[in-house]
């Protein structure tokens, strides 16, 4: 595939002031800790966030930018918890509390919590029933030595950045990955993305605000600011994703009296595997983002929950695997720089989320950001989701903590990415079987967990009488009635109200069994042919002339 056009120049970012230094590694993580002293980390304990990343390590660097001026008169309104503030002192040598409302652990009902997870390299349901490893938690393993985390600290009220021990590793994998380019920036857990999401555009958003986004985006974000009174602006794309000069074009170009509203300083991006599309922008694309954000102003939401699922080259039908990455060094080096990477002004927040690469019921995920955002997202915690499940935090702690450590992630990632190369090529393999071509064409994804394909709806033969929209209902029911579930494109739309031109269906190759979305994609290309008039397949071959789309002429425009 061909890199993506240069667009015109726009202002560098000023990276005088910054020195960026060479990523964390795994090899520092013990050094660093050594040097920082025993965790101690109790009951609701507020956690040293400069301590986790190193005292010296990052005062070369500048700071992060003020932010108030694009902060909501609520999230400039709220104070801290008075109470959680106090739980700072239950450290202090001595002290007898009789101030927090906590229960007693003398009354939670649980003595063990036992899991049995992968032993590293040994990743198959069947390796994990048959030698997996059994981690256990204790009540009191704190007191006891067994552990810095137990379930009398986990099941108890805490702080709302999240328990101050598994915090310590969320905040180094994000330097092992990202390596933030300022001073102040920091971590603090969510209840998931979908919640974070949620509280983001409640810190920056008032109704009559706009919002920007790609011309195709995940439906629940609308659904969430929509209540809120926030209106969203769609930029166009193509197969790399959000296009840079057309976003600088609207908002230069903003009319407030036609819009009904200022111009938009919130962009929420989906960069990577993009939801619905699947497409990922090269890091030259993201720097070109980055500065247009830069010269009108913007501030960032980076939601990356497919962002471990970029996947090895697409070979085509038959064709040899691509081989994994040989090391962790090389898997680091293969992945697109974030915008986290990348930002030197701290307008950026990135959500991340374990929904993806371990599982959506954990409910727990973080966001990186400057300080003064993530002390205010921890204020808007503190009066809503209190905290993460700390049940699920415990769990994830044995897993990745203390089993897996730093270079067991990485391995298991590795893993995912394979898994995810495989189906991706199972249902390109089956597309470029089954699909007459001179009607439905597609962009091999990169990463990610869908599938986007563009439908010729002209080529219909009730077309023009028949509306574009009612050949979707068409196509979409026939599918239906074929057996197989596909998601119409114009349900993505972030302008539902804008003129469409093009038709596209979403699959996914994430959850069925490989056999399965072979099948599926028989079927849907059977449903093709019979709402277009077409001739049934034979013999496993398209018959037809067109191309895949592969040249980057069907992307979403």
């Amino acid at each position: 595939m061909a890199p993506p056009a240069a667009i015109e120049s726009y202002p560098e970012t000023d990276t005088s002031s910054f020195t960026i230094p060479d990523r964390f590694t795994l090899q520092q993580v013990a050094k660093r800790r050594a040097a920082s002293g025993k965790l101690v980390a109790t009951v609701a304990a507020v956690a040293d966030v400069d301590a986790f990343k190193g005292r010296t390590q990052h005062l070369h660097k500048g700071k992060a930018r003020r932010w108030d001026h694009r902060l909501s008169p609520e999230s400039r309104s709220r104070k801290g918890n008075s109470l959680k503030g106090a739980a700072g002192l239950l450290k202090t040598p001595g002290l007898i509390s009789l101030g927090g409302g906590l229960p007693s652990a003398d009354y939670f009902p649980f003595d063990e919590l036992s899991i049995k997870v992968p032993e590293i390299g040994r990743w198959s349901d069947k390796e994990v029933h048959d030698h997996g490893k059994v981690l256990t938690a204790g009540k009191h393993d704190q007191a006891e030595g067994k552990s810095h985390f137990d379930i009398a600290t986990a099941f108890q009220y805490g702080q709302g950045h999240g328990a101050a021990q598994f915090l310590r590793w969320l905040i180094e994998h994000t330097e092992i990955v990202h390596n933030p380019p300022y001073q102040d920036w920091s971590c603090t857990m969510t209840s998931g993305s979908t919640s974070a999401t949620d509280m983001a555009f409640r810190m920056f958003c008032k109704a009559g605000d706009w919002i920007m986004t790609e011309q195709f985006t995940f439906p629940t974000m609308i659904e969430t600011v929509r209540p809120m009174g926030v209106r969203v602006a769609g930029i166009p794309m193509d197969e790399y994703g959000l296009c840079p000069k057309q976003m600088d074009q609207i908002l230069s170009n903003w009319d407030e009296r036609e819009r009904c509203g200022p111009k938009p300083f919130l962009l929420y991006i989906v960069p990577t595997g993009q939801n619905p599309t699947g497409a990922t922008q090269p890091v030259q694309r993201r720097r070109e983002v980055y500065a247009v954000a830069k010269k009108h102003d913007l501030y960032i939401l980076e939601d990356e929950p497919y962002y471990f699922l970029q996947m090895q080259p697409y070979t085509g039908p038959n064709a040899p695997d691509v081989p994994p990455p040989a090391s962790h060094e090389e898997f680091l080096r293969s992945l697109v720089p974030s915008y986290l990477s990348m930002d030197v002004d701290g307008r950026v927040m990135r959500l991340d989320s374990f929904s993806k690469v371990i599982a959506p019921g954990s409910r727990v995920g973080w966001i990186t950001a400057s300080e003064q955002i993530c002390e205010r997202f921890r204020n808007h915690t503190d009066t809503s989701t209190q905290q993460p499940s700390g049940i699920s935090q415990l769990v994830l702690f044995k897993l990745l903590e203390e089993h897996w450590g730093h270079s067991g992630y990485l391995d298991w990632l590795i893993h995912m990415r394979m898994e995810y190369t495989g189906r991706r090529n199972t249902i390109l393999d089956a597309c470029e079987r089954y699909l007459p071509k001179d009607i439905v064409s597609w962009v091999p994804p990169m990463a990610g967990m869908f599938h986007w394909m563009e439908i010729d709806f002209t080529r219909h033969p009730e077309y023009p009488q028949m509306s574009m929209d009612d050949i979707e209902d068409q196509l979409f029911l026939n599918n239906v009635e074929h057996k197989t579930l596909l998601m119409k494109g114009s349900w993505f739309y972030a302008e539902s109200d804008v003129e469409k031109h093009k038709m596209y269906f979403r699959a996914t190759y994430a959850a069925a069994r490989t056999d399965q979305i072979e099948e599926a994609i028989r079927r849907f290309g059977a449903s093709v042919r019979e709402c277009f008039g077409l001739a049934a397949l034979t013999n496993g071959a398209n018959g037809t002339n067109g191309t895949n789309g592969t040249n980057g002429t069907n992307g979403t425009h």
